[in-house]
């Protein structure tokens, strides 16, 4: 072992007095990455295949040798009074303290604090936690998002990290539906990004548990860049025909489980996009919303790649498709080795969809001659009501069709009067015992 020097002894002790330093409001670490991702009706589309880049921080360094919780830290010790007033900052405050001290930071229970747009950062010590019992929501004036519309909370590069507590994340969202092109046809389709509710972003080793959201301006949760994630016990709300408001939105994110969890939203219960691997859904309801989907992928001709996914033990009820696989023409990569195991549908749209002709835009769009690869496609043990005719829908691209898709024991009746039939373009499918509707030749 080299000695140490007394040069290198300073730095150890300034750099152990630099401790977790800090919350920031409104101070955008997005922008660094920019030239790698393309925003698209506020998604993240991979250009190209490329991880996020490191944020760096001159003024942030930390010592992680002990893994012992340190204490409880409440927000209200630092000032907040849950009186409609912003409390930023003093939830800021209490942040630097826990996170300096791995303690668990405490929102009360029985109070409504308001928050405006905010960045609780890491590093943290380990055993880090956020425990919400109370309800925080989110600042309603627009202007206060001027530097940022895409966020409300994020949480950022927090790992060893656990969330819980049994609380609501409220996004108020209806002012932001309300502007939306989607929801009043006079606004036109340039109205801007939406706040996302909660983001967690390249977050590792990472627990959220427990916890209700509601009425998100756009997405409710979002993890983003983060690695070996544990999410159950959810419950999210927002009405039928909010816009674009998904429950669970995952982005290049490897190793998340996702697991008794009740969703009911305007758009995706679950969205899976690209750099995402080793994603486990079980044990899901579903509705009302657009069903769980992967994608959409390919977008702006972008590389995509998706795989290892798998969707068990999901109920979907009344929703406007059930499990889906959307892609745009001109994109490039791959989605393969996925399942979709043990789905009762009831009264839903679209059961069963591969769109690889999506175009979620005003002007139409032209066929092109890539596309994402689909292959290896497991639905297995999927029974219910199809409230369309059309029940199975494999739209595959003419220019790169999809492969080894297999059909096990899937049986999907008419919701009332009628029939289902099934409709397959451009794919190679193996049919495994019971299927109904099959496809026509």
């Amino acid at each position: 072992m080299f000695p140490q020097t007394p040069t290198i002894s300073l730095f150890i002790v300034l750099a152990s007095l630099v401790l977790c330093n800090g919350y920031y409001i409104q101070e955008p670490f997005y922008k660094t990455n920019v030239k790698h991702y393309l925003v698209h009706d506020g998604r993240l589309i991979k250009t190209k295949h490329e991880h996020f880049g490191l944020l760096t921080r001159a003024n942030r360094a930390i010592h992680l040798s002990s893994s012992r919780p340190r204490g409880t830290v409440s927000v209200d010790d630092f000032g907040a009074k849950a009186d409609g007033r912003d409390d930023s900052e003093a939830f800021g405050k209490a942040w630097n303290e826990a996170c300096s001290r791995g303690a668990i930071l405490v929102v009360p229970e029985n109070k409504i604090y308001r928050l405006k747009p905010i960045t609780f950062s890491g590093p943290c010590r380990p055993n880090t936690a956020f425990m919400l019992y109370g309800t925080i929501e989110a600042w309603t004036q627009m202007s206060a998002y001027q530097e940022d519309r895409q966020h409300w909370i994020v949480f950022d590069r927090v790992s060893n990290f656990r969330v819980g507590g049994g609380g609501t994340f409220n996004g108020k969202g209806k002012k932001w539906w309300q502007s939306s092109c989607k929801v009043n046809t006079n606004h036109q389709c340039n109205d801007g990004p939406r706040p996302k509710a909660v983001t967690f972003y390249q977050c590792n080793n990472l627990k959220v548990t427990n916890l209700r959201f509601k009425d998100a301006p756009q997405m409710h949760v979002t993890f983003e860049g983060c690695f070996n994630v544990i999410v159950s016990n959810l419950v999210i709300r927002a009405p039928g025909d909010s816009p674009n408001t998904d429950g669970i939105h995952v982005a290049d994110t490897q190793n998340i489980v996702i697991s008794n969890t009740d969703i009911g939203t305007g758009d995706d219960c679950i969205s899976i996009i690209s750099g995402s691997q080793n994603v486990r859904a079980t044990d899901i309801t579903c509705g009302p919303g657009h069903g769980i989907s992967i994608g959409s992928l390919g977008a702006d001709n972008s590389e995509a790649e998706v795989s290892n996914v798998v969707v068990n033990r999901a109920t979907l009820i009344g929703t406007a498709n059930g499990v889906r696989i959307k892609t745009w023409q001109g994109g490039s990569g791959y989605a393969r080795n996925i399942k979709f195991l043990n789905i009762a549908m009831q009264n839903v749209t679209n059961p069963i969809i591969v769109d690889q002709y999506y175009c979620d835009q005003a002007k139409p769009c032209q066929e092109q001659d890539s596309a994402v690869q689909l292959s290896n496609v497991l639905y297995q043990n999927i029974r219910g009501t199809s409230a369309s005719e059309v029940a199975i829908k494999f739209d595959c691209s003419r220019a790169v069709p999809c492969r080894q898709i297999y059909v096990q024991d899937v049986i999907l009746e008419p919701q009332g009067h009628g029939g289902t039939i099934a409709t397959c373009e451009n794919v190679r499918y193996v049919n495994r015992g019971n299927f109904f509707p099959q496809c026509t030749p």
